[in-house]
């Protein structure tokens, strides 16, 4: 196996598909300090990683968005390597805010009612009119970090400015969105489709903002746990019904389909689920959770995942047990950090919880950081807060100069 990506969410994909009977060996490419098989190859060139899965006989799992939205499947197809992931095009369901919000409007997929502009005049003029509060989006990728969550018209005035005035996100932000604020429980519904039928995996939650209390600037996510009581069965399964299949099923009709994980990000408001965005991948931090969880051979599902094969296996099995994830990232994220500092303490932790690492690197017998989201300290319990727990004692054990994390991971705001 060749797992892309440098993060968390790569180094517990590969840990899981380590355990796969089909699977003689995992690379990590680029990797970190602490994923399987750092090749050390970045994920956005292409040539090198098809030389090295076509020398080594890789099957390839994609993690980041960006490769995705390069077009690293399409690449890999053409050479005739096998992959799991969604093409190009239909990456733009994340690539481009627009593009999706577009796409759910005219296929009856339930979202948040919306507007998207290029020029700054006339998107403060628009939010200037609404009744309601709203949320400013960049267009295109900007690492989790392109949505302001607005509480006042000058809030919404501020993110505008910020984004089409002032370029904070750069081409992600040339376009925006404009959209009604919604309220209620949000969550993460991930499913693995095969151009035709979608699995859902196990529902989870992650907390995006800096600070505790869901205070700051959003993340790439500061910790998640699952699975998420308020996504019982009835729930997931109008999610899954009205939203997964019928994305899949649009997608598929409008000679797009769509392959690999599908991550609609969901907030149910007043009883009802509408798809906040889509990711076009396994999310981070909630995949650290779900691997923990998961209780059936990834692999096997992956793969078939790349032929229409899902519909003949059975629905994939989870541990009854509660699983978080408390990220530990540098000091000033996400805005301003330091890197090369060392981190102690990793001896410390307990075999059975896992810390899967992000932004490290090895230094001889050192691990330092070099990045700013560094660790994902990731715990099992019979309970919710005995995950937490277990997982925050471990995170206790773990330090660098600067160390931050969120002490409420696993609390609904």
């Amino acid at each position: 196996m060749l797992v892309v990506g440098s993060g968390g969410r790569e180094h517990a994909l590969g840990w899981r598909l380590s355990q796969s009977p089909g699977v003689e060996e995992v690379f990590t490419a680029p990797g970190n300090g602490g994923a399987p098989g750092s090749v050390g190859i970045g994920f956005s060139d292409l040539n090198a990683l098809a030389d090295f899965a076509d020398e080594n006989g890789c099957f390839t799992v994609v993690g980041p968005e960006a490769a995705l939205a390069d077009g690293i499947v399409d690449y890999f197809e053409d050479r005739g390597l096998g992959i799991i992931g969604p093409s190009k095009k239909a990456s733009w369901l994340e690539s481009s805010k627009i593009y999706a919000k577009e796409f759910m409007a005219r296929n009856g997929i339930p979202t948040a009612e919306f507007a998207s502009f290029d020029e700054p005049r006339k998107a403060l003029v628009y939010a200037g009119s609404l009744s309601y509060d709203v949320v400013v989006k960049a267009d295109g990728l900007a690492e989790g970090k392109g949505v302001v969550v607005c509480h006042s018209k000058q809030d919404a005035e501020s993110a505008i400015d910020a984004m089409l005035v002032d370029g904070k996100f750069g081409d992600a932000g040339r376009k925006i969105i404009v959209e009604r604020r919604l309220d209620g429980i949000e969550a993460s519904y991930i499913a693995l489709c095969d151009g035709d039928s979608a699995i859902p995996m196990a529902a989870s939650r992650d907390h995006k903002r800096a600070h505790d209390g869901d205070k700051g600037p959003n993340t790439g996510g500061m910790g998640a746990y699952s699975p998420v009581p308020e996504m019982d069965g009835p729930m997931s399964k109008r999610i899954q019904d009205e939203i997964i299949n019928k994305t899949v099923s649009c997608m598929k009709s409008e000679g797009t389909p769509f392959r690999g994980f599908l991550y609609a990000g969901i907030m149910i408001d007043k009883g009802r689920p509408f798809v906040l965005e889509y990711n076009v991948r396994m999310g981070d931090p909630e995949c650290q959770p779900l691997m923990m969880r998961a209780d059936f051979d990834l692999y096997e599902y992956l793969s078939a995942a790349t032929g229409g094969g899902l519909s003949g296996l059975p629905a994939p099995k989870w541990s009854s047990q509660h699983a978080a994830c408390i990220v530990m990232a540098s000091g000033g994220y996400p805005v301003r950090y330091d890197i090369g500092e060392e981190i102690t303490g990793l001896g410390d932790v307990p075999e059975d919880v896992m810390v899967f690492h992000a932004g490290t690197q090895q230094d001889g017998e050192k691990v330092l950081t070099s990045g700013g989201r560094v660790l994902g300290v990731t715990a099992l319990g019979d309970t919710l807060s005995g995950a937490v727990s277990r997982a925050y004692d471990s995170v206790s054990k773990i330090s660098w100069p600067g160390a931050q994390y969120r002490t409420d991971i696993g609390v609904r705001p």
